[in-house]
């Protein structure tokens, strides 16, 4: 690990960054040197400063903090910098969703000032250089039929049949989530289009067919296999998952399952 920690602060709470920055600027090791307000912002000084940790909150004006991530990561930075999200309300949904798109941990407002440092030390081990990592590279070909096989056959377990209309289109929307992690927080400006256009048909289709397929699936589907796969979303209290849910679990779980980065 580094002497000194240099971190990239970014939350819109101007009351929450004082209490980072004052809790970091009183703990050994650490060095905040930047400050940003919103998620573009965060992107632009990661690019600009090289810090070795950024700490980001999820809800933000102009670019939320799970875009920023994936921004982030996608890089070509000459070091990785470690992301720490943070947020008021961390769903499993979320959590999920941040660790798909690379964050090293996920931490719930509000935070311990005692226990900050130390949790963001132990997550923040030495960025590797691009240039040095050498990892296996797959076959391109060989992975796309895996993740179209994969989500095909979780299809075919939650009970979806393949002869209604919602099923092509819930299988082309899960694919397309697992090659871009962003879509889950766009999914009706730029997920609907474009499984849409994919078929010759409109957004709006294509949400009300995912929506009549998932409700197959939880009428008539495996029920062990659905609470596998979605837990308390499919409860009776609960109701149905939505249409993002829906999609973004499936993903979530398959990226996991298949390490696709």
């Amino acid at each position: 690990m580094k002497d000194t920690i240099r971190v990239l602060l970014t939350d819109d709470d101007a009351s929450f960054i004082d209490l980072l920055k004052n809790t970091l600027e009183n703990a050994p090791g650490f060095s905040v040197i930047g400050i940003a307000r919103d998620g573009a912002e965060a992107v632009q000084m990661t690019e600009k400063l090289h810090p070795d940790l950024v700490l980001m909150d999820i809800v933000m004006p102009k670019m939320d903090g799970i875009s920023a991530l994936c921004e982030i990561k996608r890089m070509p930075l000459p070091v990785r910098p470690a992301v720490v999200m943070i947020s008021a309300a961390m769903q499993d949904t979320t959590m999920r969703m941040c660790s798909a798109a690379g964050a090293e941990f996920c931490m719930l407002k509000p935070v311990e000032a005692s226990t900050l440092a130390e949790r963001l030390r132990a997550v923040c081990t030495p960025a590797v250089p691009v240039h040095t990592a050498k990892p296996e590279t797959p076959d391109p070909e060989a992975l796309r039929r895996t993740i179209e096989r994969s989500v095909t056959d979780t299809i075919h377990s939650v009970g979806i049949p393949a002869n209604i209309k919602g099923y092509q289109y819930l299988r082309d929307a899960i694919i397309m989530s697992i090659d871009d992690a962003q879509l889950i927080g766009a999914i009706t400006k730029q997920l609907y289009p474009r499984v849409a256009g994919r078929h010759n048909t409109s957004p709006s289709r294509v949400e009300r067919a995912i929506r009549h397929a998932i409700e197959v699936a939880c009428m008539r589907g495996n029920d062990e296999v659905l609470y596998r796969l979605f837990g308390y979303t499919v409860s009776n209290n609960k109701g149905k998952p939505t249409n993002s849910e829906f999609i973004a679990l499936i993903a979530d779980k398959l990226r996991l399952d298949l390490q696709v980065s």
